[in-house]
């Protein structure tokens, strides 16, 4: 029979036809299971009592509980035979006070570990929370079952009852009473020592990786309490969390291009949404006053470290608020998210110190410009002054773009990778911004903010456009941008303007990826490393 503890480790070695053999080993186990009449698979639940790390903690608690006071023995100027002898009889007697009042639990997890030594062996059984190690004695378990134990293989799962005990080396364990095999692994896992390490394959199989990787099912944990948190949060300033269509006629409210698709039911092309944005003002007109959602969007894009083309955004829309409301609301749950999912508001990426307890930075985006570049555009007069100034700068433009897309394009080029700390950056041009308010004391910009961390986009907010008027226009400009080669562009929504139409009251608006978000606050590299299923390209035997 082959030495289970290590298939993981000659799995990794040995040529094909080995592990071919290895696997058709596993299924004659699995035969001769069936055969007995043990078959796992027609075990349809299993009494879990505990979580390994709650098994420790509630043995660690009642230890110190049934123990206080014992003082460990002196062991100065004994040989060490003496020492040895001195220390065993003091692990026997605080053995015997905690299995006089034993803790029995029942767990139920993966086996990623197994050493066999005649009528007792070890094992490790990895659940949910941890891992904790099994002492399994044929005297305790029975012969039969200790047989069948025996041929087990890592990556088997059992369900474990038994009682908690500390061993010599202070490592707190289980010591089995009874074994049940629940699941037969018919896979070979990879070497525990290296753990999965090809991101290839990790993206691919995310299960493997949740077994193999802690840290990486930590980031998985981690997202889930930052999703749980955002709406903790909201639901403490009165918002209610809607859903709104993710196939739509229309894919407006920002600037990507979208993923086409047929609806045979309707026999009509409909488009997979790039944004929440124009579903979820409709409701602010409908009088819902506070709504957000946290929901997929698709955008036909490229894949990089900061992108995948189908992400989570959360946007949220208040009424009679503005974008210095949505500032307030954006740095309070940003500080907030930090100290509940990672325990302070000071984290470190990639080796940098980011201060969410600090008051972020404020800056319009053509001070910033002018911050780092010395150029202030609100001194340049025209569309032809700012090309001129891009030339110069070597900054690379579009004939159809403006003054407006220029001074963008210069705070990409020149400043967003000094924005490390929390940084808001204020007064977008008008020229990029079709959804947006204008600002009364300047009608080439708009009330909007982007909020920057580690160099980052992280939000997006406005101050909302609600004069039906202003963004018929706003959206005949977006249609002609799309005719001169924008395929980013938004198109005119004529139910979008009956419903502005209709009356939307002065309102203030975000949006983030909740992925980026993910990323900063788990100090993950990159953006595949976030999501469980991220966008592969297919493999030949996968089409």
């Amino acid at each position: 029979m082959a030495d289970t503890q290590n298939q993981g480790k000659n799995a990794q070695a040995a040529p094909e036809q080995d592990i071919h053999q290895l696997l058709k080993v596993r299924r004659e186990k699995l035969a001769a299971l069936q055969e007995a009449g043990k078959d796992p698979f027609e075990i349809t639940k299993y009494d879990q009592t505990h979580h390994t790390d709650e098994a420790k903690d509630l043995y660690a608690a009642h230890e110190a509980k049934l123990l206080a006071g014992r003082v460990a023995p002196s062991v100065e100027g004994l040989d060490e035979a003496a020492q040895r002898e001195v220390l065993n009889q003091d692990y026997n007697e605080r053995r015997a006070i905690m299995d006089a009042d034993p803790i029995n639990v029942s767990i139920a997890g993966r086996m990623m570990f197994k050493r066999v030594m005649g009528k007792a062996s070890f094992c490790n059984i990895q659940d949910l929370k941890g891992n904790i190690q099994v002492y399994v004695a044929r005297d305790a378990i029975g012969e039969e079952s200790y047989a069948d134990f025996k041929k087990s293989d890592i990556g088997d799962i059992y369900g474990i009852k038994g009682y908690l005990f500390r061993t010599k080396t202070g490592e707190i364990s289980i010591h089995a009473v009874e074994l049940t095999l629940l699941t037969k692994s018919l896979q070979i896992l990879p070497e525990k020592f290296h753990g999965l390490t090809d991101t290839d394959t990790r993206y691919r199989q995310r299960y493997v990786d949740l077994i193999m990787n802690a840290e990486s099912k930590e980031v998985f944990i981690k997202r889930s309490k930052v999703l749980k948190e955002i709406r903790n949060f909201l639901a403490g300033r009165d918002f209610m969390e809607v859903e709104t269509p993710m196939l739509v006629s229309n894919a407006g409210g920002a600037a990507a291009r979208p993923f086409e698709t047929h609806y045979n039911a309707l026999d009509e092309d409909v488009k997979l949404r790039i944004s929440l944005e124009l579903y979820l003002k409709r409701l602010i007109v409908g009088g819902l006053e506070r709504v957000y959602e946290i929901g997929r969007v698709f955008r036909n894009e490229g894949v990089d470290t900061r992108h995948n083309p189908e992400f989570t955004l959360m946007e949220l829309y208040q009424a009679y608020t503005d974008y210095e409301g949505m500032m307030e609301l954006t740095e309070s749950m940003f500080k907030y998210l930090a100290e509940k999912v990672c325990g302070t508001s000071v984290i470190t990426y990639n080796g940098i110190e980011i201060d969410f307890g600090k008051p972020f930075e404020r800056i319009t985006m053509n001070d910033c410009i002018k911050k780092y570049t010395g150029i202030d555009f609100d001194t340049v007069a025209d569309d032809a002054a700012a090309k001129k100034l891009a030339d110069e700068h070597h900054v690379e433009y579009e004939e159809r773009h403006t003054k407006g897309d220029i001074i963008n394009l210069f705070f990409e080029e020149f400043c967003e990778e000094k924005l490390i700390q929390p940084t808001f950056v204020m007064d977008h041009p008008l020229a990029i911004s079709p959804l947006t308010k204008k600002k009364p004391s300047d009608p080439t910009k708009v009330e909007r903010f982007e909020l920057f961390i580690n160099t980052w986009e992280m939000c997006n907010a406005y101050s909302e456009l609600n004069d039906p008027i202003d963004q018929r226009e706003r959206f005949a400009a977006q249609d002609a941008a799309f005719a001169a080669g924008d395929e980013e562009a938004n198109h005119t929504d004529e139910d979008f303007l009956n419903a502005l139409e209709i009356g939307m009251p002065p309102t203030g608006g975000i949006g983030y990826g909740i992925d980026r978000l993910v990323m900063l606050l788990t100090d993950s590299p990159a953006i595949r490393d976030v999501l469980l299923f991220p966008t592969m390209k297919s493999l030949p035997n996968d089409k």
